[in-house]
């Protein structure tokens, strides 16, 4: 009894569940065509297109400052976000050896210029004697000669000298401008080897009240950039406030990664309140079109397909017209759908500028007002039997 009982009830939940299936399944083909799609009212209004890219902020003008001479270093003069002005004393290096260079110089000097004064003097004399004939023209050549050999070691050792002081002056390092130090890589008592290349001390930022963003975009996008366009960025540090420039550069030099093409293009930065900072990733837009009273629809509306194939043109299948165009004809098209009779309709337009979310209407059969299909909520009609519902 308690068997037949279970059975019974088990058939019932069956038929129940098959019943709300087959509900389920006539609802959707049922639907009005007002309840079925989703429509929006073209409307008119601003519209503006532009790129992004990340880019880096930058100082304009950053000057490495670094050393012609080897030493240690013995003091330090100016540090981290220091204002600093031009000649302003940066760094002493240990000057001893250099000093000691430049007396030894000195003292060749005094050797040279005492040998010159032997040489002139036996040069005077054994000219005077061969005037009497009392020396040959060779011991005159001779005498000649080694006064021009005497002068030419005076040279030597005052451009030696010279070249010490120069040395023992360039221990102490000076700013070559004005501006505020971002960054120092010494230490008192660290040891500054110059050789082949000199080392950097510090770097300089002339005036961070005028900066740059150095950003890379694609080559898809370059070719709508031009020098004057309007920029707008953001920073993570100010992640609610949005900051303006203008593209002041597009540097010709592409940079090829991955097989992915970019150029540098910088945006030129106005910093008066000095907020923003050297290194701050910036993530930019850069105005390319606008438009203030343009006739607009939702890009869904152009990505929209009727489910029913037979309801779409060829020539929208096709992604354009079927008749040619011109060859200087570059014209974007697009298809829209409208309600005819409870039915899609396609309309093709031509379409100009888009912001990502509305795209501008610059031709066909739309106007103001109209509605546009930008969603069918019927799911997709399913082909074939469904397949049996098994109970065990």
């Amino acid at each position: 009894m308690h068997m037949k009982m279970s059975k019974k009830i088990l058939i019932g939940m069956l038929v129940l569940l098959v019943c709300a299936a087959g509900i389920w399944w006539a609802m959707p083909k049922n639907m009005s065509a007002e309840a079925r799609y989703t429509t929006a009212t073209t409307d008119r209004g601003a519209i503006t297109q532009s790129v992004s890219a990340n880019g880096t902020l930058n100082p304009v003008v950053l000057v490495s400052v670094g050393s012609q001479v080897s030493g240690i270093v013995k003091k330090l003069h100016a540090d981290f976000n220091d204002q600093v002005k031009a000649g302003q004393v940066l760094l002493e290096l240990d000057p001893t050896l250099n000093n000691a260079q430049l007396e030894q110089s000195k003292a060749n000097v005094a050797s040279a210029q005492s040998s010159l004064d032997l040489a002139q003097a036996n040069e005077a004399r054994t000219r005077g004697l061969f005037e009497q004939e009392y020396v040959t023209r060779q011991d005159l050549e001779t005498a000649v000669q080694a006064l021009k050999a005497a002068k030419a070691q005076l040279d030597l050792a005052q451009a030696q000298t010279v070249r010490d002081k120069t040395n023992l002056d360039n221990t102490v390092i000076r700013s070559p401008v004005s501006g505020v130090v971002v960054s120092r890589l010494v230490d008192v008592g660290q040891t500054v080897a110059a050789s082949l290349q000199a080392p950097t001390l510090f770097q300089i930022a002339r005036d961070l009240s005028h900066m740059q963003i150095d950003t890379s975009y694609a080559e898809a996008d370059i070719g709508n950039i031009r020098v004057g366009q309007h920029a707008t960025f953001r920073v993570d540090a100010f992640p609610n406030r949005i900051f303006h420039g203008e593209v002041h550069q597009v540097r010709l030099n592409p940079t090829t990664q991955q097989n992915v093409v970019t150029y540098d293009v910088v945006v030129s930065v106005e910093n008066p309140e000095q907020v923003l900072m050297p290194g701050m990733t910036a993530y930019v837009n850069i105005v390319i079109a606008q438009r203030k009273d343009a006739l607009m629809v939702p890009n869904a509306a152009l990505r929209f397909r009727p489910s029913d194939a037979s309801a779409r043109p060829d020539k929208a299948r096709n992604g354009g017209d079927s008749k040619p165009r011109d060859k200087g004809d570059t014209t974007t098209m697009g298809t829209v759908y409208v309600l005819e009779n409870g039915k899609p309709k396609a309309v093709r337009i031509s379409v100009g500028i888009t912001d990502n979310r509305m795209t501008e209407v610059l031709g066909g059969e739309i106007r103001e007002g109209d509605a546009v299909i930008v969603e069918d909520r019927q799911p997709p009609a399913r082909t074939g039997s469904s397949p049996g519902m098994r109970l065990f």
